[in-house]
């Protein structure tokens, strides 16, 4: 048996399938994980036992490596950027939900990439300046934290825009419903329905077959494809971190007057003075205070004692 390392990239009735060296590989887990209360995940990298003299023999996925971050509903792991796609307009364009997403994202480590779609729609509506200046107003809200904001028709010219963000790593496309996720990833990965209905007649479990999410190479990297990726939450997010989720506010807030100033209600707070000037976006630290109370709020969690 000979050891190999991949990265699982679909996950399927207790299969995994593993891309490693220009090849995939169909595993089963051994059954230590069981024991270990470990399940593999799809982005895992992952250490397979493959019998390189019987192609026929099942090979087996003994090691999962260490992983970088690990998103829910659907399961995911080690992703290095998220598209966060929000809809201009139908549903209208939300900065309180764009907020939540990236700070969601954030406090993962993961590089948020913002999509606005629908721009044609937004142009029907209201008209091309009108239209025009909204994208502005969302570009320069978000410039200070340094984010990638990119404007989408739900077209084929979109396909070019994405290819240019897209270079090596782990991406997948996120946001509320409604707003073209689906769209976008048919335009992005025309192949994902023909592919999964071959994999599942292969196995021949047709409608009984489960499914989470599938990796598909695009340009260097890797695009997940993840229709139903829809979860905000902030179980984990303490009040002194939060604003290390908001880049203009972690930066801003070097130059506070205390080290562990908040930026509520602190005297000498930099941050407040740079939404006064507008240098912070009145948007941005609005939903910082939001979030806050959110964190606030939470009842606390207790572990079961084993």
């Amino acid at each position: 048996m000979q050891k190999k390392k991949g990265v699982i990239y679909q996950s399927i009735s207790g299969f995994y399938y593993v891309w490693s060296e220009n090849q995939s590989f169909a595993t089963k887990p051994k059954g230590l994980f069981r024991h270990t209360n470990e399940k593999p995940l799809v982005g895992d990298e992952v250490v397979i036992e493959v019998d390189e003299q019987d192609s026929q023999s099942e090979s087996r996925l003994i090691e999962i490596l260490p992983r970088e971050n690990e998103l829910v509903r659907p399961s995911i792991s080690n992703v290095d950027y998220s598209m966060i796609v929000t809809s201009l307009v139908e549903p209208d364009f939300s900065y309180n939900l764009l907020d939540y997403f990236l700070v969601s994202i954030e406090s993962n480590h993961i590089e948020p990439i913002i999509l606005l779609s629908k721009y044609d729609l937004l142009v029907e509506a209201v008209g091309q300046k009108a239209a025009d200046r909204k994208v502005e107003e969302i570009n320069r809200v978000y410039a200070p934290a340094g984010y990638t904001v990119v404007t989408l028709n739900n077209n084929e010219s979109d396909i070019d825009k994405i290819k240019q963000l897209i270079d090596t790593g782990l991406y997948v496309i996120m946001g509320q419903s409604g707003v073209g996720k689906s769209t976008l990833l048919n335009l992005l990965l025309p192949e994902a329905n023909i592919e999964t209905g071959i994999i599942s007649e292969a196995l021949n479990r047709g409608k009984h077959t489960t499914r989470e999410v599938t990796l598909y190479p695009f340009n260097d990297g890797f695009l997940a494809d993840t229709p139903g990726f829809s979860a905000i939450d902030f179980p984990d997010i303490e009040k002194a971190d939060l604003r290390f989720y908001f880049p203009e506010i972690a930066r801003a807030g070097e130059l506070c007057k205390f080290r562990s100033c908040l930026h509520l209600n602190e005297p000498g707070c930099n941050v407040k003075s740079e939404v006064e000037t507008g240098d912070i976006a009145q948007s941005r630290y609005n939903n910082y205070e939001q979030i806050m109370e959110r964190i606030e709020q939470r009842k606390p969690v207790y572990k079961k004692k084993k």
